[in-house]
């Protein structure tokens, strides 16, 4: 159903720098890590009016011919070919952003299945999940300095972070059964409808251990997990350089209509 093995996973795994490895806990929290350092969380062909489409020959070109960035679709397929072609157990979910609020249930992740145990991989949810969470109820992770915590309620997962605030929900998700055309009609909705984030200004994250870079339109904030955090204005000028500090690799065609924007 989802076209795993059109996956080139040498071309993938050259692409986050990883061997192929035999399924385990470790090698999935390492493949995980691998992944979300090397592929950025980025919506700017979204913006441009090109996105190539959430099939797993386009994200392939893009992701990993291009070496460019995408969003949680492109993220999530792509891993997860990669993960049933090294031997993982994996279902495709769909979550409901920020649940105690109005948000949409358009957020792709995957449940992997590896040595008896669950966990949720989550390497398209923007600057993160730097590693897989296990499936248990209460569960925290230090998620690069911040801290995240699983809850069940149900048949439902919430997975919250620790703020000064208290604990604020990211997103819930079950075993709702996912389909591919279920996935379309997300992509659809986030990359054209008005009321999308995606859609009106660029978007670009990035986590590392300790900080959190992200570019939203034209303000980069850089977050460090001890609470220092600086904020400044790119001008159109000064895109490409911080487009390529952010490790996102656009042509010269493309840099000239996003600042324009």
């Amino acid at each position: 159903m989802w076209n795993h093995e059109s996956l080139d996973l040498d071309a993938y795994l050259d692409r986050i720098g990883y061997g192929r490895v035999a399924p385990s806990a470790d090698a999935l929290r390492e493949l995980h890590r691998a992944h979300v350092l090397a592929i950025p969380f980025e919506n700017l062909d979204v913006v441009l009016g090109t996105h190539p489409g959430i099939g797993l020959d386009a994200i392939q070109h893009k992701l990993v011919g291009r070496h460019r960035g995408g969003y949680c679709y492109e993220h999530a397929l792509l891993f997860g070919a990669a993960l049933e072609q090294l031997g993982f157990e994996v279902v495709r979910r769909v979550a409901r952003v920020q649940p105690h609020k109005s948000g949409p249930r358009t957020h792709a992740l995957l449940k992997v299945g590896v040595e008896g145990q669950e966990f949720l991989a989550d390497v398209g949810f923007g600057a993160g999940q730097l590693y897989p969470t296990p499936l248990k109820d209460g569960i925290v992770v230090d998620q690069a300095g911040w801290d995240h915590k699983l809850t069940q309620e149900g048949d439902l997962w919430t997975l919250s972070k620790r703020t000064a605030d208290g604990w604020e929900p990211q997103h819930a998700s079950n075993d709702e059964p996912v389909r591919p055309i279920d996935y379309e009609v997300y992509h659809h909705y986030v990359s054209t409808h008005p009321n999308s984030p995606f859609t009106g200004r660029p978007v670009v994250m990035r986590v590392a251990d300790g900080v959190v870079r992200r570019l939203v339109g034209d303000t980069l904030t850089i977050e460090h997990a001890n609470g220092e955090t600086t904020t400044r204005t790119i001008p159109p000028t000064g895109l490409p350089d911080t487009l390529a500090a952010l490790d996102v690799v656009l042509n010269d065609e493309e840099v000239d209509r996003l600042r324009l924007l």
